[in-house]
């Protein structure tokens, strides 16, 4: 069996635009396996988590009872240490978990930082 002529240079121009259309679907418009997908809905989650955990975490800092390790935290310079002395009072422990969260503390203690006083 003899295949026409044009044959190869068609398969050759169908190959090279499967490529062009895998390369510019994925790399310049965004378009996403159902993995990438799922791994990107839950960072997304975990961030919309984090941001609604925030005001409760702030909440905790700002009760009467502990204002001592509220002002360390506000003067405290290092990031990373405000963030341990959130960690280490309890305010970014959610429910019955007997671990904090590091993430919220990072936001906790960012937001203590940036608090106006009796805001």
């Amino acid at each position: 069996m003899r295949l026409p002529a044009s044959t190869k240079p068609a398969l050759l121009g169908a190959a090279c635009g499967a490529f062009a259309i895998f390369f510019i679907g994925f790399w310049q418009l965004g378009w996403k396996t159902s993995h990438g997908a799922a791994v990107l809905a839950q960072e997304q989650a975990d961030i919309a988590a984090v941001t609604a955990l925030v005001p409760f975490c702030v909440a905790k800092a700002e009760q009467p009872s502990e204002q001592v390790r509220l002002a360390k935290v506000k003067a405290e310079e290092s990031a990373f240490s405000r963030s341990e002395l959130v960690m280490q009072a309890g305010w970014a422990t959610v429910g019955t978990s007997k671990a904090p969260d590091n993430a919220l503390a990072i936001a906790c203690a960012n937001s203590l930082r940036t608090a106006k006083p009796g805001a």
